[in-house]
């Protein structure tokens, strides 16, 4: 067998040969060979959202599709159930991430409340822009619902002022998209304090709203379930 001419990168090579290269899922798949640097983007999300939620027990993610972000999370948090309407997902989600603590479950969560609540947090990227305006209550009122009173959520969403800039695919998916004001106005209808955030490329910040490609919201305490 061949020996690392590093010692110290011997475990990698030995790992590799062990238990085979990493996957990723179909979504993240295409996306590596279609627009990779796009993949940066998104680890810089959910590197937010473990950042935001380091510490905390029992964690929401509504929507994970393929789960390519749950493992940055599930680094700082003790556990990740994932949600996603999409059943095609859930058994190869369950088989690439066995060795990591998460959980997944097919739900519609503008239909029904997850299993496994109340959590300590919850966090949604890339999700309610797919929601249709009129169902957008039901996904803001069941996620607060699966929290604890002192729950708290981050929801990721395209900016609706970048919305010219955006791929043709993404444009026919995104339907519901957000400004500042509206997905403040949004959240605020169900969590006490309510922080907006803007992100440009891998960038997080709180700089002028129009011009920020993505946005961040960040609700803390459950209205309606404040502990006494």
């Amino acid at each position: 067998m061949e020996v690392a001419k590093e010692p110290q990168n011997q475990i990698q090579f030995d790992n590799y040969r062990k238990h085979g290269g990493a996957t990723l899922g179909p979504y993240t798949t295409h996306i590596w060979k279609h627009d990779p640097r796009h993949l940066v983007f998104l680890l810089a999300r959910y590197k937010f959202v473990a950042k935001m939620l380091e510490g905390r027990g029992k964690v929401l993610e509504v929507g994970c599709g393929d789960a390519f972000g749950t493992p940055v999370v599930a680094q700082t948090v003790k556990h990740v159930h994932g949600l996603d309407f999409e059943p095609m997902l859930m058994d190869d989600n369950r088989v690439r991430l066995k060795e990591i603590s998460c959980s997944f479950e097919v739900c519609d969560i503008t239909k029904k409340l997850p299993e496994g609540g109340p959590f300590e947090a919850a966090y949604s990227l890339d999700v309610v822009e797919h929601i249709p305006l009129e169902k957008e209550h039901l996904y803001f009122q069941n996620i607060a619902a699966s929290l604890t009173p002192e729950g708290v959520f981050i929801m990721g969403t395209p900016n609706q002022t970048a919305n010219e800039y955006a791929s043709e695919g993404s444009r026919l998916g995104h339907i519901n998209l957000k400004t500042h004001k509206t997905v403040k106005e949004s959240m605020a209808r169900c969590f006490e304090n309510v922080f907006i955030f803007s992100m440009n490329d891998e960038v997080v910040h709180t700089g002028f709203g129009p011009m920020a490609h993505y946005l961040f919201a960040m609700g803390v305490g459950v209205k309606g379930k404040r502990s006494l």
